[in-house]
């Protein structure tokens, strides 16, 4: 698939090929230094020489915090500054990461998130094991904002390697957190940015599904990455709105342009009702948390675009499950 479309950031070649990198480590921040220490000593940690691996922090004109100072602390000099002159928004600021990364392999690492120790070789060797694949990934954790880990993401392979009927899968449901995933800088070229239609949510999943219509993709079982769920990032905004789901419906009207050329039409049907259930059973979810909590006014608004998405079934008995241990049976969701 070749860039056409205009919601799609080019990502120009790199001219100069003799002098570039292995990785290009784009940390992409906005008000979020009181983490950004974490990040940057994760990746220093892992000792890649400085003419293998290039590291530089990407700030979205931060409006509380002072990243550069941080920068200047923990990368004595090994960490490369750029500040946006004036905020663009996450997608954009994302796109001005891959556009400034010079290395073959890109990993966009979110300034409040952090990779384990082995990350980048076990990365390097998924690329020298299948040089035909696109990107690889690896399991997560998913830590609190105090950084205390909650949970591991779910084994989707029991062996690392390449995935089978990835396209399939990762149509119906997103199992990657960007810290977790590294791309290779020609296939972005290819096949542009991140799609600037996405205000707060999707556009990397969009992204995972566009790359998956051409390239195989590798999977490490061992969970060498971390994401940090903060209220106050833009996930966390979305949730308490219902934003991300209607994001994911807009989504899938997106990647249903383009999979035709990939896919039969009854396959993506089908594909797309999954993804509609599996998403309504995650808002659901969702919504059972935040009314354990108190969050009345977010845990309804979940539920809400939760039928929105399905009317499945499984998605009504899901709903009781959820009212029931959140212990709150007199919410009813408002009719679509």
């Amino acid at each position: 698939m070749t860039q056409t479309s205009s919601y799609r950031a080019l990502i120009p070649p790199i001219s100069d090929q003799a002098n570039r990198p292995l990785w290009s480590v784009m940390i992409p921040t906005y008000n979020c230094a009181d983490f950004l220490g974490k990040t940057l000593e994760s990746v220093l940690s892992q000792n890649v020489p400085q003419d293998l691996m290039q590291i530089e922090v990407v700030d979205d004109c931060s409006t509380k915090d002072n990243p550069a100072e941080v920068v200047e602390k923990i990368g004595q000099g090994r960490v490369g500054f750029y500040r946006q002159p004036q905020n663009l928004g996450h997608v954009g600021n994302f796109n001005t990461c891959l556009q400034r990364a010079c290395g073959q392999f890109v990993h966009l690492l979110h300034g409040d998130d952090y990779v384990l120790h082995g990350f980048y070789q076990k990365m390097q060797h998924a690329f020298e094991q299948e040089p035909e694949i696109g990107a690889a990934f690896c399991r997560h954790l998913y830590m609190d904002e105090q950084g205390h880990w909650q949970s591991i993401s779910p084994l989707i392979q029991t062996e690392p390697g390449i995935l089978s009927n990835w396209l399939e899968r990762i149509i119906v449901q997103q199992h990657i957190q960007t810290p977790s995933v590294v791309v290779r800088r020609s296939v972005y070229e290819e096949m542009g940015g991140f799609d600037q239609r996405f205000q707060y949510y999707y556009e990397d999943w969009e992204m995972w599904v566009r790359l998956a219509t051409q390239y195989a993709v590798w999977y490490e079982t061992e969970p060498l990455a971390a994401y940090r769920m903060r209220s106050t990032s833009n996930s966390g905004f979305t949730i308490q709105t219902g934003e991300n789901m209607r994001e994911v419906r807009k989504g899938l009207d997106i990647i249903q342009s383009y999979l035709p050329e990939y896919l039969p039409e009854a396959t993506i049907e089908k594909l797309v009702k999954r993804n509609l259930e599996h998403s309504a059973v995650c808002a659901l979810d969702t919504a059972r948390h935040l009314l354990q909590v108190g969050n009345i006014e977010a845990g309804v608004a979940q539920i809400q675009e939760a039928f929105k998405c399905s009317l499945s079934p499984k998605v009504f008995a899901h709903l009781g499950r959820a009212l029931l241990i959140a212990g709150v049976r007199r919410f009813i969701p408002q009719s679509t």
